[in-house]
């Protein structure tokens, strides 16, 4: 498995330990469920020279057993597993009730093969090649996250939903069809629900403008978006705020 070149982090960085209350430095415990040996030895020891503790079980029982009897922080799991593949592995420890976050690694990285493996139980997906410099990070930022809440993957206002896994949005039950532009922008709202979004945040958010075009982009988008979800429906949901933005909620 070709991981990339970049450099991982000198031994002493601190980055993956935490300290108690008592002051005592608690570091970061990882499984490693890869069985491309040459490639686990690399990743193994390049964490541990990151300061984490890192275990390796080379194939899916191992794994599985591993995983569900020692309290891991995160787990890096690779896809194609012998004795049982590796979201089969994720599958049962999410039965079994383990809830530690889990990294998918797959050279299999087309949209369709990230969303069955993060709806498999998966938390995040890095498909290979992949820089170590960017795994670390990854695992680190799932080691932060145990705990706590999982970010929503579906936005839910009143009976307007959208999938972030799927990109499907459904109102009262019934499909409603965006184009991309249009999607990004719904997400962008329903992320930000209750709030006053500016013109400027959604330049910036959605258009990946960092200056204002001085077209009417925004209001024509939002009039196709707010005609699509509220055709047919008695509630409004999209508001224009006057001189301030727009606002998506729902008025119990």
């Amino acid at each position: 498995m070709n991981t990339g070149q970049s450099q991982g982090p000198q031994p002493g960085d601190s980055g993956c330990a935490q300290t108690t209350a008592g002051g005592n430095v608690v570091r970061m415990k990882i499984l490693v469920i890869e069985d491309d040996l040459e490639a686990a030895a690399y990743i193994t020891k390049a964490f541990r020279e990151a300061g984490i503790v890192a275990d390796h079980a080379s194939d899916g029982e191992s794994g599985l057993f591993m995983g569900s009897e020692n309290g891991y922080d995160v787990m890096v799991v690779d896809r194609m597993l012998p004795r049982r593949d590796g979201l089969s592995v994720i599958s049962e420890l999410r039965k079994r009730g383990v809830d530690t976050p889990v990294l998918i690694l797959s050279a299999l990285g087309q949209v369709d093969d990230r969303v069955t493996g993060l709806r498999a139980g998966g938390d995040d997906y890095l498909p290979k090649p992949y820089a170590f410099s960017e795994l670390l990070a990854r695992v680190e930022v799932l080691g932060r996250r145990k705990g706590k809440p999982e970010q929503d993957m579906v936005y839910r206002v009143g009976d307007l939903e959208l999938d972030r896994l799927s990109h499907e949005v459904r109102r009262a039950g019934r499909e409603i069809p965006l184009q991309p532009r249009e999607y990004r922008l719904l997400e962008y709202l329903m992320k930000n629900a209750g709030q006053v979004v500016t013109r400027t945040m959604l330049l910036e958010n959605v258009w990946d403008y960092h200056f204002d075009p001085q077209t009417n982009v925004i209001d024509v988008h939002v009039s196709r978006l707010r005609s699509k979800i509220e055709k047919d429906f008695d509630k409004p949901l999209l508001k224009t705020v006057r001189g301030a933005g727009y606002m998506i909620k729902d008025e119990a």
